[in-house]
């Protein structure tokens, strides 16, 4: 990109300009305590299942996210109601015409190999994500170029505009990487860095014991004097349940995002005077449960037979016997969180049986005896309350004469039927929506995003040439309004046309030893890089 075809003018308008030094303070939460904050002490955080990766350029799986950020930093970091706050970027503005974006980076600092970090590492990460990350194929889809125009100074140029991009800035959705370990090392998938991380975090890798924990060290020379205030973390692996309630319990460990036990233990959690629960942190990335059909399957393509399904379910039963109350009632597939772009006028389903029988004996499929038609369940088999889903499914249907067959396997198992082999009928799962509708969740609708073997893609091969038209109208409409009119309809076709039946809004916990203070300080909670965390005596 040349200098040229950057709008830079006295018109410009300025976003967010703020001075270099520490990040700007969050309000007070209930894990905060009165005083200055003490030094020392090792921090045990559990989180399960056992990662993949240490380094988040490549997947959106959660516990590599809870690691890599406590070492790889964003651009930005974000508070609770998403406003942008200074990391690796001190400063940003952007063109009138919303075209180009130039970014002041951070000064005097340096990757943990002692190699300074410079405006090419952030040029480099940002193409890199934009070919490798599951979600940077939308979040950059409008960019042309990623520019160093000096050591200190990035200019992203887009042939279109993207209104959502400065929120996407986050250590935990595109993380920055060192160009020097990267750079022409073959495949940055099977680079040897993403097993040992070097980044510009304040903490240091130290060691990855498969099966048993990560361990890292406070860094020396972290950019923010003083930070962080522990010695290190110690990010311990326990994939049973009962094995880690039974280590909150006993303080084995001391932190743990994402509901890290059981809802039942959630809620003895509450009654026990060492433990606190925390229900913020996920602002980030709120997240709908429900249902997708398979759209080619020959009862499930009649819009008048998932109609009828999403009356046969007691959606609040649903969610208190599944998942113990720990959720919130949603009709749209967007999260009622996200205010700005969250449409409660969209097609609602009662639960209203009789309705569900007179749609399906419309649709043609009458009772033959008891039964109707047959269909088979696939659950993500990540934890139970997915497997609870499915028996409350397979009860619902069996009133209204849908004999439903529940079906459970691995992860890979899984990912591989629904999203390669597409040898399902109907699954439930998260629909993450993140921060904005273009990067959340696009991929579940749009007709491009049929991709066979990517997952959590458009599973249900669902194609409207509206839905199309608006998702790009979406994506690049700078007039708040004009946007906020694109996003409720298409909620509403989605609700009309019923590809995913929303069943309700996850509410994520953190649990947490109240001796561990500030561990959720904004949007992303356990996933920030815990460069304020502090251990009270």
């Amino acid at each position: 990109m040349s200098r040229a075809t950057t709008a830079w003018s006295p018109s410009r308008r300025t976003l967010l300009a703020l001075a270099a030094g520490g990040l700007a303070p969050a309000r007070p939460g209930p894990a905060r305590a009165a005083g200055a904050p003490r030094r020392g002490g090792i921090l045990n955080v559990v989180i399960h299942p056992e990662p993949t990766t240490l380094v988040c350029f490549n997947t959106t799986e959660g516990p590599a996210i809870q690691a890599s950020t406590k070492v790889h930093e964003g651009l930005l970091t974000y508070g609770f109601d998403l406003t942008p706050r200074p990391q690796l970027a001190t400063a940003w503005e952007v063109s009138g015409d919303g075209l180009a974006y130039r970014l002041s980076l951070r000064r005097g600092v340096t990757w943990h190999d002692g190699a300074p970090f410079t405006a090419e590492d952030v040029a480099f990460s940002i193409d890199l994500l934009r070919r490798a990350h599951p979600r940077g194929r939308t979040t950059f889809a409008n960019l042309r170029e990623a520019r160093a125009l000096d050591a200190h100074t990035v200019v992203l140029t887009l042939d279109r505009a993207a209104p959502y991009l400065l929120a996407a800035l986050a250590g935990a959705e595109s993380p920055i990487l060192p160009r020097h370990l990267y750079e022409g090392r073959g495949d940055p998938l099977a680079n040897p860095a993403n097993r040992a991380p070097v980044g510009t975090g304040p903490f240091v890798f130290r060691e990855w014991v498969p099966g048993s924990h990560v361990r890292y060290a406070r860094n020396p020379t972290y950019w923010d004097p003083g930070r962080p205030y522990l010695d290190g973390l110690v990010v311990r692996i326990i994939p049973d349940g009962a094995a880690r309630a039974a280590a909150f319990e006993t303080g084995d460990v001391d932190l743990g995002g994402a509901t890290p036990v059981a809802p039942p233990d959630i809620a003895r959690f509450a009654a026990l005077p060492h433990l606190g629960l925390e229900s913020r942190g996920n602002e980030y990335g709120p997240t709908i449960y429900g249902i997708e059909f398979n759209l080619d399957n020959p009862y499930l393509r009649h819009r008048a037979v998932r109609q009828a399904i999403a009356h046969a379910i007691d959606r609040p039963a649903l969610l208190k016997v599944a998942w113990y109350g720990l959720g919130d009632p949603s009709d749209s597939i967007v999260s009622p969180t996200l205010t700005a772009f969250y449409n409660p006028d969209v097609p609602r389903y009662a639960f209203d049986p009789g309705r569900a029988e007179a749609l399906l004996d419309g649709a043609g499929f009458p009772r033959r005896g008891r039964t109707r038609f047959a269909l088979t369940h696939d659950y993500q088999p990540f934890g139970d309350g997915f497997r609870r889903t499915g028996e409350v499914i397979r009860a619902s249907l069996a009133r209204v004469g849908i004999d439903v067959t529940v079906r459970g396997q691995d992860f890979p198992s899984y990912l591989r039927r629904v999203y390669t082999d597409r040898d399902f009928d109907f699954t439930n799962h998260p629909f993450t929506n993140m921060f904005d509708p273009t990067v959340g969740l696009q991929r579940f609708f749009t007709s491009d995003n049929v991709r066979k073997g990517v997952a959590f893609t458009n599973a249900s091969r669902y194609a409207n040439p509206e839905v199309d038209r608006l998702f790009a109208a979406i994506a690049v409409e700078g007039d708040r309004a004009r946007r906020k009119a694109a996003i409720d309809a298409v909620q509403a076709i989605l609700l009309d046309d019923l590809p995913v039946l929303p069943l309700f809004l996850s509410r994520a916990i953190t649990v947490f030893n109240r001796r561990v203070v500030d561990h959720t300080t904004g949007a992303t909670g356990v996933s920030s890089n815990f460069a304020e965390v502090w251990l009270q005596g």
